[in-house]
């Protein structure tokens, strides 16, 4: 059968593991979007700059470029999961050839 990759177990598990993959990652997407001030810690910033730095524009701007790195990881995950139910698809469809 044509594009049949992984057996029924396995796209069950990607199917579960992209799910959570899609919350988690937008979630903290829309966390680190709106400055979640609990977060400052995966922000690829210094403690020296954050007390030096004046303007908070900066420290923002990371933000929403780590937010939006969140959103796409978890497009990635959509993809991910869009095979993985391809593959349980072909998977169910393969119970019922006759050979």
């Amino acid at each position: 059968m044509r594009g049949f990759i992984c057996g029924p177990k396995l796209a069950a598990c990607g199917v579960i593991l992209s799910t959570w993959g899609v919350i988690m990652l937008t979630m903290l997407g829309i966390f680190f979007t709106t400055h979640s001030a609990v977060l400052i810690e995966d922000v690829p910033v210094t403690d020296e700059e954050i007390y030096q730095d004046t303007n908070p524009q900066r420290i923002y701007d990371l933000y929403n470029k780590v937010g939006y790195n969140c959103f796409i990881a978890a497009a990635i995950y959509v993809m991910f999961g869009a095979f993985s139910c391809c593959q349980m698809r072909l998977n169910q469809q393969k119970e019922y050839l006759v050979h």
